[in-house]
């Protein structure tokens, strides 16, 4: 989705548990009944692995042909990792990709050099109602590769693996987690999983993930005798092993992977280790430089003032 900037989240109360190094209360917004809860970036958080951008959109209930429609807009530098909970979107970039993603699968489109996409809601789905949850990320890539071809994968559910034992169904969507693999391509070392725990569940979490995050979709969790509830991220502390208890049934994003290789600047929907490159893009989105979508051609959002 397009970027719009937004004032930074604000941070937690100071805690006793040791094993985290940061609670970040995302800023809400409501966009007209549908509410998207912004984690990253972060004044003094600006990335976690490779994750620059996390939004938590939803749940809403959409009726009266309400729906999402965002409009077409640019990307550099970054990979945007779609996955829902419940709904669909309508994808379609300047690849000429038209997909629709539904609950338990992966997009993943790279802009690398620049792509243009658009989403929107299904005229069908407008028109009956529908529900939309789900979390939209932002990756950012390795400098080698930010000026590279742009791409864009589509993995169904049922190719994602999934670990269920003691209470606890881990989807993995991205990367190796707890002995499974998936199968999306990924240009950094990244780890991004779908958890849901039963009331009393635990989970360990790996110490060899370099930077690691615990997004609390819905539910209760435990961590060394803190309690988090929903709409909280925690940002755990490096090298340390370990052990959320769910205390309700509870849902969880687990993201992360290794320190990215350097900063990076965002503006609007750019990303990149080059503050000249943004303004290039920027340059390049106001003259309608970058390709068109197909089927999507006449409608955009202009550049930010």
């Amino acid at each position: 989705m397009s970027f719009s900037p937004t004032p930074d989240p604000v941070l937690g109360d100071k805690l006793a548990c040791d094993a985290i190094e940061m609670v970040i209360v995302p800023r809400t917004h409501d966009l007209g009944g549908f509410t998207v809860r912004r984690a990253l970036p972060f004044a003094k958080r600006r990335m976690v692995g490779p994750f620059i951008f996390f939004d938590h959109m939803g749940p809403a209930v959409f009726r009266d042909g309400n729906g999402i429609d965002v409009r077409p807009h640019p990307h550099i530098g970054l990979a945007t990792v779609t996955y829902l909970f419940a709904g669909q979107i309508q994808h379609r970039d300047s690849l000429g990709t038209y997909v629709p993603i539904n609950p338990g699968e992966v997009n993943l489109m790279t802009a690398g050099r620049g792509i243009v996409h658009s989403e929107r809601t299904d005229p069908a789905l407008k028109a009956k109602g529908h529900e939309l949850h789900g979390i939209q990320s932002w990756l950012a890539l390795p400098r080698d590769q930010e000026e590279g071809a742009p791409g864009f994968d589509h993995v169904d559910r049922a190719a994602l693996p999934v670990i269920e034992a003691e209470g606890k169904s881990i989807r993995v969507v991205l990367g190796s987690l707890y002995g499974k693999t998936a199968p999306v391509p990924t240009t950094w070392d990244t780890v991004y999983a779908d958890i849901v725990l039963e009331p009393g569940a635990k989970l360990p979490i790996d110490p060899e993930i370099e930077e690691r995050a615990i997004y609390v979709v819905s539910g209760e969790i435990d961590v060394q005798g803190d309690i988090f509830g929903e709409g909280k991220m925690l940002v755990l502390r490096p090298a340390d092993r370990i052990t959320l208890t769910a205390v309700s049934a509870a849902r969880l994003i687990l993201c992360g992977g290794a320190v990215m290789d350097g900063p990076r600047f965002i503006w609007w929907n750019f990303v990149s280790s080059s503050k000249e490159r943004i303004e290039q893009a920027k340059d390049n989105w106001r003259q309608r430089r970058f390709d068109v979508v197909p089927g999507d051609e006449q409608d955009y959002i202009p550049l930010p003032d």
